[in-house]
């Protein structure tokens, strides 16, 4: 009987804290949600004024307009894919060895290396990319999409670099040599030791990368010279036009990738995958 009196309040408990989650995840939802829906209005208004709540005419002409050739979507969104990816493989490229090493080993000037790393982020990028202008210019590095690929390395390799070096500092390496003991080649040990316990964190730096150069403006601007126009800049062109219809349906279309990748990827970042971490050793 004492044994059923103590278990009568968990449910009640476990109620309130499984309500409070709901709730949370319910203001976090409308938190986001709510800046939308204005851009979502505008796309579809012809014309909306104030004090009208809504707009008093309804169309799809913005749509109609961004999805023509004349817009010049088609060839943004293909630029900005094609950059945030690349820069995103160059990350990895990168970030994984650097990442490894700072999260394995303790050197004299660690903390100075990591500033160094840290230091794009805290520079504003302005300032950032006028020093790189002169240099780039130079090197024939302005106004193509090679130049812009590699300013955008400033603000992405920092992310990637520090996840990672967070997910090698509670990484067990002693699977690695159990592994190598056991016959492994040192390819079969990256690829199937390494590889699946730090998928997860290599996912997280990745989307970090991505959605960093996706979202560049100013770096875009000063290198490519206006000539490469990625989907920030033409979402900047018509907002300062003045086309609050265009830019509500741009706008859209512009944070759609990053939704849809956060939302495909939500599940398995939240501690599903495989791990081998210190955490796990007996």
């Amino acid at each position: 009987m004492a044994g059923q009196h103590d278990k009568a309040p968990a449910r009640p408990v476990a109620q309130f804290w499984t309500g409070l989650r709901f709730l949370s995840a319910a203001l976090l939802l409308i938190w986001l949600v709510l800046p939308l829906l204005p851009l979502a209005i505008w796309s579809f208004a012809k014309g909306w004024f104030f004090p009208d709540l809504l707009p008093a005419r309804w169309g799809l002409h913005a749509w109609d307009y961004i999805l023509s050739d004349t817009a010049g979507l088609f060839d943004s969104l293909g630029q900005s894919l094609v950059i945030a990816l690349v820069v995103v493989l160059v990350s990895v490229l990168v970030g994984l060895p650097a990442g490894r090493a700072l999260g394995f080993y303790q050197f004299r000037g660690k903390q100075l290396v990591e500033l160094i790393i840290l230091a794009p982020l805290i520079v504003p990028g302005i300032a950032v990319v006028m020093g790189l202008h002169t240099l780039f210019i130079g090197l024939g590095l302005t106004n193509n999409m090679a130049g812009v690929m590699l300013v955008h390395l400033i603000p992405t390799l920092p992310y990637m670099i520090l996840v990672m070096a967070g997910v090698f500092a509670n990484y067990d390496i002693a699977f690695e040599q159990q592994a190598r003991a056991l016959g492994a080649s040192r390819i079969q040990v990256w690829l199937f030791v390494m590889l699946p316990s730090i998928l997860p964190g290599l996912i997280a730096g990745s989307l970090f990368a991505f959605l960093v150069s996706w979202s560049q403006y100013i770096l875009t601007l000063m290198i490519g010279g206006g000539r490469v126009i990625t989907l920030p800049l033409l979402l900047f062109n018509f907002a300062t036009a003045g086309r609050h219809d265009i830019t509500g349906a741009l706008a859209l279309i512009y944070i759609l990738p990053g939704v849809v990748i956060l939302l495909a990827m939500a599940g398995y970042l939240s501690g599903r995958g495989p791990e081998l971490s210190r955490a796990g050793r007996p």
